[in-house]
């Protein structure tokens, strides 16, 4: 059985390359799914990802776990990533810092918005943050990841800085990070400030002993707007990021995150021996 390599880089496995990378199997650290399009019991998809866990570490990265929800946690969702975690044995669980659930109006039950919105950084939200977090390791027995997120508006009541909320989630509730760097470019583009300066002293502000994996993708500029759209080459800035996140955190685990318009496989591969080159540099420094 393959295991996790701690300098690795890894790919989305994502359905229109499920033949061409089951049958070229490139040299890759891992591969990362979408825990929810693997819940099913059985079928073609479950299969797929079976046979991608006998060659490669899988990553399972969650989008609906709903961390950040003072509604709690929905139990059904618990149980069936508890059931993958269990079948796939998976070398990282991930899921982000957003609240997704919340009743339409007093005393309804709690409906879930199908999108990522981002909780307040407030000590009552770390609070429902915290709670959430550990219940969610102590039903799989291990520790998750709990990624930043890409925000498209910021609370008022806000009394902390994001890397502040992320050092304090871990200490209490024993999670680690999944630092997204195209997520802190972005939101520093849509902020109207130096992206690559922001980005870089977000990560300085961060305890390098709870960066667990890095998230690497494109992004779309709509002149009004940047959209993390997971659809296109990373970007230089987000990849200046990066040489400095290696300089200071050391060699990590890192994604090549391409959801959308998803090129040929050997695209994405090019895009991962980038990453491999930049870690391969880092640990030699590490070594020297």
């Amino acid at each position: 059985m393959a295991s996790a390599d701690t300098g690795s880089v890894g790919i989305g496995l994502r359905q229109p390359h499920y033949d061409a990378l089951l049958r070229e199997l490139p040299r890759l650290g891992f591969v990362e799914v979408h825990a929810e399009n693997f819940f099913a019991d059985g079928g073609a998809a479950l299969a797929v990802l079976h046979a991608a866990r006998e060659r490669w570490p899988v990553s399972l990265h969650g989008v609906g776990l709903s961390l950040g929800s003072a509604a709690g946690l929905d139990d059904w969702h618990l149980d069936r990533l508890h059931r993958l975690v269990q079948r796939i044995e998976p070398a990282r669980v991930s899921d982000h810092a957003c609240f997704a659930r919340a009743p339409r109006r007093a005393g309804a039950a709690p409906v879930h918005s199908n999108d990522l919105l981002p909780v307040a950084h407030t000590e009552a939200a770390l609070d429902i943050l915290v709670a959430n977090v550990q219940r969610v390791q102590e039903r799989l027995k291990r520790p998750i990841l709990v990624e930043n997120l890409s925000a498209y508006l910021r609370w008022a009541d806000d009394v902390m800085t994001e890397p502040d909320f992320f050092n304090r989630l871990a200490r209490r509730s024993g999670c680690g990070l999944l630092l997204d760097l195209n997520n802190l470019v972005v939101n520093a583009l849509n902020d109207g400030v130096d992206e690559v300066a922001t980005a870089r002293a977000w990560v300085d502000a961060i305890e390098p002993a709870i960066v667990g994996e890095i998230h690497l993708a494109g992004y779309h500029d709509a002149g009004d707007i940047v959209i993390d759209d997971h659809g296109s080459r990373v970007r230089d800035n987000v990849w200046q990021v990066y040489r400095h996140a290696l300089q200071r955190l050391g060699p990590r685990p890192t994604l090549l995150e391409w959801d959308t318009d998803l090129p040929a496989l050997a695209v994405l591969l090019d895009e991962a021996a980038r990453a491999a080159r930049l870690l391969a540099a880092c640990r030699e420094t590490v070594a020297a």
